[in-house]
C-alpha cells in the first residue's frame, strides 16, 4: 500500500482541538487504520493544546484573525510579522507505521513535567508518551515540529 500525508490548519480557537481530532480520525477511517483512532484522536488533542497554549494561540488572549493569512511576515503593515505563524498538523501514513506532527511557530522546547495529580493541566506529554511509539520534537527554522509515532496492526 502507498503512503499518505495530510495537513490540517489549526485555527488559533480553543474550539479547533476538536476540530483537528476530527480530522484526524476522519483520515484514520478512510486509510484503514481505525485501531489507532483512539490513541490518536487523544495524542492530537494534547498536542494542538500545547501548541495553542505555548506559542501564541488562543488561549494566550489573542484572537489570532490574520495568522493564517497568506504573507503576513511580508505585509508592510506588520513588517516584524509579530503575527504567530499558523499550527499545522500533519499526518503521514507509511504502513505499518503513522506519524502525527504539529507544527507551530514557539522554539521553546516541549517540557515534560512531573505529573502533580491534582493540577488540571500538566499531563499531556506523559500521555503522548504512553499513547505512541515514539514522540519527540525537532527545531525549525521558525519554530518547531512535536511529533508521535504510532504502529498500525
Amino acid at each position: 500500500m502507498q503512503g499518505h500525508t495530510v495537513s490540517f490548519t489549526v485555527a488559533p480557537d480553543p474550539e479547533s482541538v476538536t476540530e483537528a481530532r476530527h480530522f484526524a480520525v476522519s483520515r484514520l477511517t478512510e486509510w484503514g487504520v481505525t485501531e489507532l483512532t483512539d490513541d490518536v484522536g487523544l495524542v492530537v488533542s494534547e498536542l494542538v493544546t500545547n501548541a495553542l497554549r505555548h506559542s501564541g494561540g488562543a488561549f494566550r488572549g489573542r484572537t489570532g484573525h490574520d495568522v493564517h493569512r497568506k504573507g503576513v511576515y511580508e505585509d508592510p503593515a506588520d513588517p516584524l510579522g509579530s503575527a504567530p505563524s499558523a499550527i499545522r498538523l500533519r499526518l503521514g501514513h507509511q504502513p505499518p507505521w503513522l506519524l502525527c506532527g504539529i507544527i507551530d511557530a514557539s522554539r521553546a522546547a516541549p517540557r515534560r513535567k512531573e505529573p502533580d495529580y491534582i493540577a488540571e493541566t500538566g499531563r499531556g506529554l506523559h500521555l503522548v508518551e504512553s499513547f505512541s511509539v515514539r514522540w519527540g520534537w525537532r527545531s525549525l527554522p521558525h519554530g518547531k515540529v512535536v511529533w508521535a509515532l504510532f504502529r498500525t496492526a
